[in-house]
């Protein structure tokens, strides 16, 4: 039963470190450098940047201590995080959480199959809906640290999907219970852009 209970914490992601509490009006000031890929308000321009404005708290702060520490690899932001303390991402966190995120639109050839796979999953496959973990809107569940999707760019989805899926060398910091790289690794191309592109006009 024990072993049962802990498995349990550890795929839905209760057993992270506990971390500082953010303040959001102090993060917005230490941002203010993540604005030039991110947007001032994590609203990113960018496809290739990801919106990071109403993103969970909880999932913000892991992401900025895993690419600090190295155990998520993200080229573009090295180095800019080494002299931050644990306040300071936590604050960074709290601000760009307490953003409105904006909303893409999906291509409409792909809308059917990516809702399909979003909200169905495919049992042939084994593969469960994203809103098992991820919510029917995309909202994610901050307590959890699962992240908000909808609205996020489908480049940066699609990278980030493909990137779960390599067996090396690609995004490796799911936890133990491997909760994406497992899932990718069913998906094709096609599902990936499917999906990707639903996400993008997900609200």
């Amino acid at each position: 039963m024990n072993k049962l209970i802990v498995s349990l914490l550890l795929t839905l992601g209760m057993t992270g470190v506990a971390h500082a509490a953010g303040d959001a009006a102090a993060g917005q000031a230490k941002a203010a450098v993540c604005g030039a890929c991110h947007g001032p308000d994590g609203n990113s321009m960018a496809p290739n940047f990801p919106k990071l404005a109403g993103q969970g708290e909880r999932y913000l702060n892991k992401q900025l201590h895993d690419i600090k520490s190295g155990k998520r690899t993200v080229l573009e932001m090295t180095g800019l995080l080494t002299n931050l303390s644990d306040q300071d991402l936590a604050d960074i966190a709290a601000y760009f959480a307490s953003q409105k995120g904006s909303v893409g639109a999906a291509d409409p050839k792909l809308v059917a199959r990516g809702e399909k796979l979003f909200r169905g999953g495919d049992l042939e496959k084994g593969l469960p809906a994203c809103t098992g973990c991820h919510s029917p809107n995309g909202a994610g569940n901050a307590a959890a640290g699962f992240p908000h999707l909808g609205g996020q760019h489908a480049q940066y989805v699609a990278k980030q999907l493909t990137d779960f899926r390599k067996e090396e060398g690609g995004r490796a910091n799911d936890g133990d219970a491997m909760t994406m790289r497992t899932i990718a690794r069913k998906l094709s191309d096609e599902d990936i852009a499917a999906v990707a592109s639903y996400i993008q006009g997900l609200h």
